[in-house]
This record gives structure tokens, C-alpha cells and sequence, in this order.
């Protein structure tokens, strides 16, 4: 697969609508499963267009938070979940899932219009296509999923979350079948064009979370907590080599355990 071809710069692109973001606050007093407390307690706080990272191990409930806020888990009693602007999060959230789940019939430009033909809704095939174009994806959009490496899939699935034009947004993995170059290259571009919306990115790279999180967060423990968050200097899309980018990815990497803490 070739890792060229992302428009880093497109004067006329489509992209995101100005829009409000609210902060998003999810209050969970209990969650197990079979009788094994998964959160108790647990209180997540989303800024208003900030990108929150989240971190932690495999199995420790990330992905759940993700399903709680997108609506697809439900809330137990006690539980509260509210924007700041006071409505409802129903309809206003953008949920990519780590394997982004395209239709294997439909070719990739139909993938892309899928929410808006679902909810019977005018279809912008011009913005999907020029999307797909800044994704690297030109040429592609009468393409079936079959044919594209899982790289390609995973962008498709990107620009059919960037045609929501949803003020919350939730990813879960988003560039892990990514090679390093395509991967550095998407990161930046959805730095920029999820500018201004509130948005939850979970992985397990600390390099990335540092190069894109306003916030970070780690999810550890049984039952979980969140540690308290880790703010890096200056607006994302960070320079991951730089000297004070490489020391808050290293701070990361002990609290996940990855790297020991010196004697």
C-alpha cells in the first residue's frame, strides 16, 4: 500500500461545520460483570472541544466507556450522563470502533454516505469524495472493502465518521492498522479537522496520546480509576520528537508499567 497521497492542506475541503461542542460528563456508580466490579464510582470528564486520550490495559473497561457514551450500552440506575449545554447526546455522537466495520457489499463511497442513507438524509457524495481524497483514498470510492488492505479500510471508516459532522466524537484505535508514515500523517490530519469538537480517543500508544490529547487520561485498577490528567504543553498535533513530548511519553510509559521507575 502506498503511505503518500494525504492532502496535509486543501483550500476548499468540506470539512467539519462550525458547531458548538459541550463538555461531556459520565458519572457510573456500579458496573460489573459476573459479579466482578468493573467501575465503581467512576467519574470521566470530556473539556469542550478538547481531545481526551485514554489509556490503560487491555480489558480494563476503555472500549465500555466508549459504549456508554455512545448509547450502545445502557445506563444502570445511578448512573448519569450530561453535556454542558443541557441536551441530550443522542444524535450528536460520532462513534469509530476499532475495526471500523465497513459493509462488504457496498463500494467505498456508499460506505461513506452509510449514516445519512440510513437516516434518509440529502447524501453529499462531493464532500464524501473530496474526503476521501485528503485520506489518500482518490480513486478509490467505486472500490469494495474486499480489495483494500486493512490501512485503506480503516481511512474509509474514518471518512465515514468525518460525514457525521457530529460535535462529540469517540474512536477506539483508530490508526492501529496504520503503517508509521500513513499513521503520522493521519494523526495530524484529524487534528485538524476534528478542531473544536469534544473528542474521546482511546489507545495504547503514549506517543500518540501525547502528539494528540489536549488531555490524558489512564485507566487502571479493579475495579478502575482514572489518574488524574496529564496535560502536555502546547496545541496538539504535537512534534513527537521534541524534547518535552519525549519526557511526557516516557512519564506515560512508567505509569503504564511499560518502562521501570528508576531506583
Amino acid at each position: 500500500m502506498a503511505t503518500s497521497g494525504l492532502s496535509e492542506t486543501a483550500p476548499n475541503t468540506p470539512c467539519i461545520r462550525p458547531e458548538s461542542s459541550p463538555s461531556v460528563r459520565l458519572q457510573v456508580a456500579r458496573l460489573a460483570y459476573d459479579g466482578m466490579p468493573l467501575f465503581e464510582h467512576l467519574e470521566l470528564a470530556l473539556t469542550a472541544g478538547e481531545t481526551t486520550c485514554l489509556l490503560g490495559p487491555s480489558g480494563v473497561g476503555k472500549t465500555t466507556i466508549l459504549r456508554l457514551l455512545a448509547g450502545l450500552q445502557p445506563l444502570a440506575d445511578g448512573d448519569r450522563m450530561e453535556a454542558s449545554d443541557g441536551s441530550a447526546l443522542t444524535g450528536r455522537v460520532a462513534y469509530l470502533e476499532q475495526r471500523g466495520l465497513l459493509l462488504p457489499w457496498l463500494p467505498v463511497l456508499d460506505n461513506v454516505l452509510l449514516g445519512a442513507r440510513l437516516r434518509g438524509e440529502f447524501r453529499d457524495a462531493d464532500r464524501a469524495r473530496e474526503l476521501l481524497r485528503r485520506l489518500g483514498l482518490q480513486g478509490q470510492a467505486g472500490s469494495m472493502p474486499a480489495t483494500l488492505s486493512g490501512g485503506m479500510r480503516q481511512r474509509v471508516a474514518l471518512a465515514r465518521t468525518l460525514m457525521e459532522d457530529r460535535p462529540v466524537i469517540l474512536m477506539d484505535e483508530p490508526f492501529s492498522a496504520l503503517d508509521a508514515v500513513t499513521r503520522y500523517q493521519l494523526q495530524a490530519l484529524t487534528a485538524d479537522l476534528f478542531r473544536s469538537r469534544t473528542v474521546l480517543l482511546v489507545t495504547h500508544d503514549p506517543a500518540e496520546a501525547v502528539r494528540l490529547g489536549h488531555r490524558i487520561l489512564i485507566l487502571k485498577g479493579r475495579p478502575a480509576r482514572l489518574t488524574p490528567p496529564l496535560c502536555p504543553p502546547g496545541t496538539p498535533p504535537r512534534d513527537p520528537t521534541s524534547p518535552v513530548e519525549l519526557a511526557c511519553g516516557k512519564s506515560l510509559m512508567r505509569s503504564l508499567g511499560m518502562v521501570q521507575n528508576p531506583c
